[in-house]
């Protein structure tokens, strides 16, 4: 199944450090085994269940966040080098990882995607956290996916943080307006 991931999910192997890398593949490799999913689903599962007949993956949607967020903080590592530099081993683990929640949080049926019972009271960004924190990522790949969505406003976010946030939500928001 690893193997299988790494090829859905090329952006793994940019994560230089070994010990991140490993606990990044774990973690998506238990949340894709709790949640009851195989690797080939990653094609199948909307990205948001936002959207009426989403016809954009969780696969799309987290490697297009991941590319949004590693452009992104190229060009800020550039302009404010004196003043933060943001770890692109952190940022690329919680880019990954961002929406890992949410193989917990839907379910299959008959009438398709929907929540699942534990979706219904725990929402993505929290599980997501805990299995980061499970397979011991560092508290800032954790902090990254907890504040990643509308749980993080009106908190303190790390600049990495702040990066795959704005990621996301330049990825959601444009496919929202569009699709109808």
């Amino acid at each position: 199944m690893k193997d299988d991931l790494l090829k859905k999910i090329p952006e793994i192997n940019q994560i230089t450090d070994k010990d991140i890398r490993e606990k990044t593949i774990a973690a998506f490799l238990d949340a894709l085994q709790s949640g009851g999913w195989n690797v080939s689903d990653l094609d199948r599962i909307p990205f948001s269940l936002l959207i009426p007949d989403n016809p954009v993956s969780f696969l799309t949607h987290t490697r297009a966040v991941t590319a949004v967020a590693l452009k992104a903080a190229e060009v800020l590592n550039e302009t404010y080098k004196e003043h933060f530099q943001i770890d692109f081993d952190i940022l690329l683990s919680g880019a990954i990882l961002h929406d890992v929640g949410k193989l917990l949080e839907y379910k299959e049926t008959t009438k398709g995607f929907q929540k699942s019972d534990y979706g219904r009271v725990m929402r993505h960004p929290f599980s997501g956290a805990g299995l980061a924190l499970k397979h011991g990522l560092p508290g800032e790949v954790q902090h990254i996916i907890a504040t990643h969505a509308h749980e993080g406003d009106g908190g303190y976010r790390t600049p990495a943080s702040a990066v795959v946030h704005h990621a996301d939500f330049m990825n959601f928001d444009p496919l929202r307006a569009l699709i109808k």
